[in-house]
């Protein structure tokens, strides 16, 4: 089974706080309803710790992008998982929550 590396420590300096990218990659092996199935736990379980939910959109991003020439329709629901949890930041997310999901985002 293939499961990548995330980089993104080395390419911006954010250190991952969460095992969000290898569980990810994890379901990529087993498709499209896996890669539901491990949002939706991730997302009902973390949407309520800021910083879990900020890295949880920052993968799902980076997986669209991972997919994207490979692999659209996996990018497509990439892309709509995506959606739905920035959407859910920007509606809940409040103050020093919202300053920290935006600087970690930008």
């Amino acid at each position: 089974m293939n499961i990548k590396n995330w980089n993104i420590e080395e390419m911006t300096g954010y250190k991952p706080i969460t095992t969000f990218y290898q569980d990810f990659s994890i379901a990529d092996n087993f498709g499209i309803n896996a890669i539901k199935d491990t949002f939706k736990r991730a997302f009902n379980e973390w949407k309520d710790d800021y910083k879990f939910l900020t890295e949880l959109v920052m993968v799902l991003n980076w997986k669209i992008f991972e997919h994207y020439e490979s692999n659209e329709s996996v990018a497509r629901v990439y892309d709509l998982l995506w959606k739905q949890a920035d959407e859910y930041a920007m509606e809940n997310l409040k103050d020093e929550e919202a300053k920290y999901y935006y600087e970690i985002t930008d």
